[in-house]
């Protein structure tokens, strides 16, 4: 699993996310929304930033998501 930012964009006709730096999406879709929500998925998941880009490819927006801590740590 990369651990770079996620970025939602639109490219040949569908709407993608990958993790920055890959070449390869990670998943695709039809419509903005169902992609965006599972990039938001991944960025959550992995404590990182989620760019979410318009269709010309300039980004329309970005979040940020921290890397929960967890409060019971395991002992030892």
């Amino acid at each position: 699993m990369a651990g770079g930012n996620i970025e939602t964009y639109y490219e040949d006709g569908v709407w993608k996310n990958r993790a920055q730096g890959n070449s390869r999406a990670s998943n695709i879709g039809e419509t903005k929304a169902d992609v965006q929500a599972r990039g938001r998925e991944m960025a959550i998941e992995r404590g990182v930033e989620h760019v979410i880009k318009k269709r010309d490819g300039t980004i329309g927006e970005k979040n940020t998501y921290p890397r929960s801590r967890d409060k019971n740590p395991p002992k030892g």
